[in-house]
């Protein structure tokens, strides 16, 4: 049966004016990174997380902090270091001598959003602690499984690569992010505007503008939001030619080592969504797709020597993509 779009689009509307809302309370606080705040209402509004690249100082930890009192939602934000161990991550069992027992101590993954700051500066068996918790949204300590809240939101800051002291993400961890966002330093306006807020006005009040039922009632919305068949063709093609380039005419194949998985089909199409959603559209059109689809792909994307070679990046293949693969 076909949808009313026009019937999808009066709630999108309704509900769409939430999140200017938002956007507009985190501004008190944010300057410029109108990206960055962009692409975290998509992974709230599409249950996706978020992984976000940048040098020190742009912002990351305000941005995520601020979100989460616009929400009135519980933030932590978890330092990682090379020696952290996966209880602090989700918690341990402590035994009770007078009791004879042991009793359990929740981690701070136990909130609603959660920053993990540098995560590529934890080794891998730290990393790992979040995949049940991002994939699964639930914990398991000891024998007993805990549900985690709703919304859950993962932020996970990365250095750039280059940077000393850092660990590879693995393949299985970088996969549970719906996006991975590169933010840049901001313009001189910007940052002039920066210095004007710190040094002569102070730092604004932020106020709570929404709860977590407004979230999960736009995420219904959102998930409503009509997606033509020809899209969904469009978007497994160009999942395809990250896998099997030469099936689309592009001349690539020995410049990728593997192509996106399924989960980048899923998370594209539920990011389309929250983004048509943000624009206050109750449909999806080929543009949405190809505004967050550098997001959704470039850290699932593994290049091969021969790309690394010529200097290429992710981003540099993905842009081949779409600009070969036809739009419907």
């Amino acid at each position: 049966m076909q949808p009313n779009v026009q019937e999808i689009t009066r709630e999108v509307e309704k509900y769409s004016a939430l999140t200017k809302t938002i956007t507009a309370e985190i501004k008190k606080i944010i300057v410029g990174q109108d990206d960055l705040i962009e692409r975290l209402l998509i992974g709230l509004l599409a249950d996706g997380h978020i992984l976000v690249e940048g040098v020190p100082g742009l912002a990351k930890t305000t941005a995520v902090k601020t979100l989460a009192q616009t929400i009135s939602t519980s933030f932590q934000r978890i330092q990682f270091t090379p020696d952290l161990l996966p209880a602090d991550l989700i918690g341990t069992q402590i035994y009770d001598p007078k009791t004879n027992q042991f009793s359990i101590k929740k981690g701070p993954l136990f909130s609603n959003i959660i920053l993990a700051d540098e995560i590529n500066r934890a080794p891998a068996k730290v990393q790992s602690a979040l995949l049940e918790a991002m994939q699964e949204r639930h914990i398991t300590i000891g024998e007993t499984t805990f549900a985690l809240g709703d919304p859950f939101l993962v932020m996970a800051t990365q250095n750039p690569i280059e940077q000393e002291g850092t660990y590879p993400l693995p393949e299985a961890q970088v996969d549970r992010f719906m996006l991975k966002v590169k933010i840049k330093y901001p313009t001189k306006a910007e940052e002039k505007e920066i210095i004007k807020r710190i040094a002569g006005r102070g730092i604004a009040t932020v106020v709570p503008v929404a709860t977590p039922e407004d979230i999960r009632q736009a995420r219904r919305v959102v998930g409503s939001i009509y997606i033509d068949e020809k899209l969904l063709d469009y978007i497994v093609a160009i999942v395809f030619a990250t896998r099997e380039p030469q099936g689309a005419g592009i001349d690539i194949k020995d410049l990728i080592h593997y192509g996106a998985s399924p989960r980048a089909s899923i998370y594209l199409a539920r990011a389309a969504q929250a983004y048509a959603f943000l624009q206050g559209r109750g449909y999806v059109i080929p543009q949405d797709i190809k505004t967050i689809g550098m997001d959704v792909l470039r850290h699932r994307v593994v290049l091969s020597y021969e790309a690394e070679a010529e200097d290429l990046t992710s981003d540099d293949i993905i842009t081949k993509i779409f600009e070969r693969v036809e739009v419907p």
